[in-house]
């Protein structure tokens, strides 16, 4: 039994997903996005930061699961979701949660099947998958699809070893 919290990293808006898991089950527990509507980069890794802070005080997640960075054409953007990322990443580690990372395609290959899945299709798959009323936000069911790709693969691990 533990509860993961996954992360889509984001400088306006940082998705985040809570499930609960037990044996090879899973189960929503919460999920939204930490908007910064700012264009100061310090506020909003601030932001970020704070709101991370709340949510992992709230729900007490056991570990934490985030989206690796991808190289961007435009250097600046890749640099800014570095920053956002790395934010996120501080506030989980104060308090001594287990990181795990996953690429973009990772996760759409465990949600959706298919390394090149449109935002869509993972929102559809979260839906389903949590057996929620509605779809998620964009960046709310891109993060619980890390935290379901997280379970998934420590399901794996577990049965391997």
């Amino acid at each position: 039994m533990s509860i993961i919290l996954g992360i889509d990293p984001g400088c306006r808006f940082t998705g985040y997903g809570i499930i609960y898991q037990h044996n090879r089950e899973v189960s929503y527990i919460s999920s939204g996005c930490i908007l910064t509507n700012t264009t100061e980069l310090s506020t909003s890794l601030k932001l970020i930061y704070n709101g991370l802070n709340k949510i992992i005080t709230e729900f007490s997640p056991d570990c934490f699961a985030i989206e690796q960075i991808f190289m961007s054409k435009n250097a600046y953007s890749a640099l800014k979701l570095g920053q956002a990322r790395g934010a996120a990443i501080v506030a989980a580690v104060n308090f001594n949660l287990p990181m795990f990372e996953y690429t973009a395609n990772q996760v759409k290959k465990t949600i959706v099947g298919v390394g090149h899945a449109e935002k869509n299709q993972v929102q559809y798959m979260i839906k389903m998958l949590l057996k929620l009323s509605n779809k998620p936000s964009v960046d709310a069911s891109d993060a619980l699809a890390v935290a379901v790709t997280h379970h998934h693969m420590s399901q794996n691990k577990q049965y391997i070893n």
